[in-house]
């Protein structure tokens, strides 16, 4: 349910109508507009139905939402949500680009990667410190040296990192690291570890499940947020159909719908959505163009070294080319791109 209030309310007013919804246990969340105040109600919401709200000073309006996610939809906050991000912001007019490997392999090159990826407005950098893997004999990731790389190089660069954490038992040592928790696609249905990171308030990149629907995403989504953090960027990355042509096939109408549904972030991740090099550049362009506000890409120095997807990892020519073709997107769609500070 959301309870819309007049034009002009007061402070004492919202916390009056809070009191008195939190008063019979559920929980508020506020939005506040230009011009109105939204206060969402979550929880058993049959315990409001007998509540004359419209009686109560301050209130316009009560709505109940129909859809199962509250604190991720639209009806909920009609405002887009912004999340702080370095020099910029996610969810704001810039398209954000994250870059770098799938996996820290060294100090060395992911020092190389990060300055590269700065110099050609990436505004973040991205690297797996631990590593979900198909096999149990393929590399699992540095673990700790990969977080105290990542640290070292946004020291050194200004970049905000984005890694991945796995396991409820690595969240408050990544948290410790990271500046953006990752929830991979393997991981968006694991109920206790989007529990858990959504206590962080640290902001979460969550991946959309290889057999996932909008609706599983968006519920995913919740879990974060009814913990207490709105800060929830969603990623569409692919997935999995009869298709063979490619890794994953990239749910390319997924963005503006969910643009549509939530008032979220949306990143689109096009080296994993492909699974080819030579796809990244055409899917990031599609992306741009139906409405994402960001996009996740591999990049490695020397991609036929990677230790783990090289085969859909640009090399660092290829970014600046990258970043060099999105230029007349941005400005068909009227987004200004990241250049570095």
């Amino acid at each position: 349910m959301i309870i819309v209030t007049r034009k002009g309310v007061t402070d004492a007013e919202i916390d009056h109508i809070r009191e008195r919804v939190e008063g019979l246990g559920l929980q508020t969340h506020l939005s506040r507009g230009v011009e109105r105040t939204i206060i969402g109600c979550v929880g058993d919401e049959s315990l409001l139905r007998e509540v004359p709200f419209l009686s109560i000073p301050g209130v316009d309006a009560v709505h109940e939402v129909l859809k199962p996610y509250k604190l991720a939809s639209r009806e909920f906050h009609p405002d887009g949500t912004e999340i702080p991000f370095g020099a910029t912001s996610i969810g704001g007019e810039e398209l954000v680009v994250v870059a770098g490997p799938c996996s820290v392999e060294g100090r060395e090159m992911m020092l190389e990667t990060a300055r590269a990826v700065r110099d050609q407005g990436a505004r973040g950098v991205r690297g797996g410190a631990f590593k979900p893997r198909s096999s149990p004999y393929a590399f699992q990731g540095k673990g700790k040296e990969g977080l105290e790389i990542l640290a070292e190089v946004r020291a050194e660069t200004g970049l905000p990192v984005v890694t991945e954490v796995m396991d409820t038992r690595q969240v408050e040592l990544v948290a410790g690291y990271a500046d953006v928790l990752q929830i991979g696609a393997r991981n968006m249905q694991n109920f206790s570890l989007l529990t858990e990171v959504g206590r962080t308030r640290r902001p979460v990149l969550l991946k959309r499940g290889m057999s996932a629907t909008i609706r599983d995403l968006l519920l995913a989504a919740e879990y974060v947020m009814s913990q207490g953090n709105s800060h929830v960027i969603l990623c569409e990355r692919g997935i999995r159909t009869f298709e063979t042509a490619t890794r994953n096939t990239f749910d390319l109408a997924a963005i503006p719908v969910l643009k549509r549904e939530t008032h979220l972030p949306v990143f689109a991740d096009p080296s994993h959505a492909g699974g080819r090099r030579e796809l990244v550049l055409p899917l990031s362009y599609a992306a741009v163009a139906a409405g994402a506000d960001g996009l996740l890409v591999e990049t490695h120095p020397q991609p036929e070294r990677a230790v783990s997807d090289g085969e859909q990892s640009v090399d660092l020519q290829e970014f600046s080319e990258l970043m060099e073709g999105l230029a007349p997107f941005c400005r068909v769609v009227g987004r200004p791109l990241g250049l570095s500070e």
